[in-house]
């Protein structure tokens, strides 16, 4: 049996923990995940790397007698219960990402959403390892903001980021923003639904990056800002149509983004997603929404109305020049996939062509 592959017994199956793979703080290094989410891409492009996402959710009713539901209409965010999964294989690996989220466990003390992620050999699908996914999938929703960044708004030296959330994922792409293009920020404002958590972040971060982290309390400063992005657990748009100029906006969260902003996008600026066909089926963004509530679907309107995937920005020159550009993520299951290749490798000693050690010896460079 060659390196690599291991026994098909449960028990000899590595499980490598959250703390495990935090512990150097190189492994999901902004620079190494934007790395391997670009290689992800490229092997997106090339069909070698593919997958597909399922969301089941539960009726209202049935959480009716939990003790925690009664605070559920005090939430100013989704309660957004779901049980998610992520398959996606590519030449080398399968991987299934599992995805529990439910916004009331904040009030148990634990993470509105986490993440398990079984990494297995592609050809005889023998698990290789078990790996926390919780914070693999905020580092590769995080590169989204990079890649974006350093496609769409590559003439701009002295950018202005306007980000919505304070959470896990927002830090994230604050640490990637910093490690990828840091030179190219000036400044990244924080809105998020209380306040506070949006100053601890600031707090929190303020002398590991060289921008500038500002806590704000409103979208006063939302015109002149060149990006735009939506990591919340919002229930509602969390701007307005008029408050916002041609900034490009990064929409990962849920109902974020207000249907006239959408509406100006499609008829004189661009839309574009990850993948239209998951975007569509998960039905809970703004872009979904705006459709199911006229009675269609975005799968079944997209193409007609010039809706195209963000790999449109990889090869064109043209797309940042169409204003404004809408761009809304489900988050693909071939990014999780990569990224637990690369760590699994790393941790594990396998060694692989995609060259995890020199992707992490280049970013502590």
């Amino acid at each position: 049996m060659s390196r690599g592959f291991i026994s098909p017994s449960l028990s000899d199956i590595p499980c490598y923990t959250a703390t495990e793979i935090a512990r150097d703080g190189v492994l999901l290094d902004g620079k190494i995940v934007h790395a391997v989410a670009g290689k992800a891409w490229d092997d997106i492009a090339l069909g070698s790397a593919y997958g597909t996402k399922s969301v089941l959710s539960i009726p209202p009713g049935e959480t009716d007698g939990h003790p925690l539901i009664k605070e559920a209409g005090l939430l100013e965010e989704r309660l957004g219960w779901k049980l998610s999964c992520l398959s996606s294989v590519n030449s080398r690996y399968g991987a299934v990402k599992i995805v529990g989220a439910n916004a009331l466990n904040r009030q148990l003390g634990l993470p509105r959403s986490r993440s398990t992620i079984v990494l297995m050999d592609k050809f005889t699908l023998v698990p290789l390892c078990l790996l926390d996914g919780t914070d693999i999938s905020a580092a590769r929703t995080a590169s989204y903001a990079t890649l974006v960044l350093e496609r769409l708004l590559a003439p701009r030296q002295d950018t202005s980021v306007f980000l919505f959330g304070a959470g896990p994922i927002a830090e994230k792409i604050v640490l990637a923003l910093d490690r990828c293009h840091g030179e190219r920020v000036r400044e990244v404002l924080v809105r998020s639904r209380t306040g506070d958590s949006a100053i601890r972040l600031a707090l929190s971060l303020g002398e590991k990056v060289t921008f500038a982290i500002k806590p704000v309390l409103d979208n006063r400063d939302l015109g002149r800002c060149d990006f735009v992005i939506t990591a919340s657990n919002a229930k509602a748009p969390v701007f307005e149509a008029s408050e916002i100029g041609d900034a490009a906006v990064l929409h990962l969260g849920g109902d974020e983004t207000p249907p006239a902003h959408l509406e100006r996008a499609l008829r004189c600026g661009r839309v574009l997603c990850d993948d239209v066909a998951m975007v569509s089926r998960r039905g809970s963004q703004s872009l979904a929404l705006h459709f199911s509530r006229k009675g269609t679907t975005l799968e079944q309107l997209g193409s007609l109305l010039g809706i195209g995937s963000i790999t449109t920005i990889l090869d064109s020159s043209e797309i940042g020049k169409e204003k404004p550009v809408h761009i809304t993520c489900v988050g693909l299951p071939m990014l999780d996939l990569y990224v637990a290749a690369h760590v699994y490798e790393a941790l594990s000693g396998v060694t692989n062509d995609n060259a995890s050690g020199a992707l992490v010896a280049e970013a502590t460079q």
